[in-house]
C-alpha cells in the first residue's frame, strides 16, 4: 500500500467539524463511493491524552481508536453523498461486536478501513477495523446518522 494522499487534511477539515485536539484523521488513501474509504493517523508522543494515558507507559485509549474509526467513517458518508456538508453532523447510533486486539503506542500508524453494510434511511452502518504493521489492533460495527444541527 502506498501512502498515496487521496484526500488531504484541508479537505478532511471541509468535511469534519472535529479540530485539534480531537480531529483523529490524517488524510485518506483509497475512496471508492458507498463501498470503503482507507483513511491514515500518526501516532505521536504529542498527542495530548499521552500525559495522563498512562504516565511512562503511553497507550493510546480505545475509545480514541473508536472515535478515529469514526470519523473516518463520517468522512466515507459525506463523500459518498457528495453533498454540501452544511449544518450537518455524524453522530453515533450504535456500536457491535467491538473488539480491541493490541495497544497503539507513539510512533504507530493507524491504517482506518471502513466497508459500507448498508444505509436505512440516515442511518449508516459499516464494519471498520483499526490496523498497525497489517494486524488488526480494534475492529466492530458502527452505525451512525447524518443530523442536522439545528434539530438538536
Amino acid at each position: 500500500m502506498s501512502n498515496e494522499v487521496l484526500f488531504d487534511i484541508r479537505e478532511i477539515m471541509d468535511l469534519l467539524p472535529h479540530r485539534y485536539p480531537f480531529l483523529l484523521v490524517d488524510r485518506v488513501l483509497e475512496f471508492e463511493s458507498h463501498t470503503r474509504l482507507l483513511a491514515m493517523k500518526n501516532v505521536t508522543m504529542n498527542e495530548p491524552f499521552f500525559q495522563g494515558h498512562f504516565p511512562g507507559l503511553p497507550v493510546m485509549p480505545g475509545v480514541l481508536i473508536l472515535e478515529a474509526l469514526a470519523q473516518a467513517g463520517a468522512v466515507f458518508v459525506m463523500k459518498s453523498l457528495a453533498a454540501p456538508v452544511g449544518e450537518n453532523l455524524f453522530l453515533f447510533t450504535g456500536l457491535d461486536k467491538v473488539k480491541f486486539r493490541k495497544t497503539v503506542v507513539p510512533g504507530d500508524q493507524l491504517i482506518l478501513d471502513v466497508v459500507f453494510e448498508k444505509k436505512k434511511m440516515n442511518i449508516w452502518r459499516m464494519h471498520a477495523a483499526a490496523k498497525v504493521d497489517g494486524k488488526v489492533v480494534c475492529q466492530g460495527v458502527f452505525s451512525a446518522a447524518i443530523v442536522n444541527k439545528g434539530d438538536m
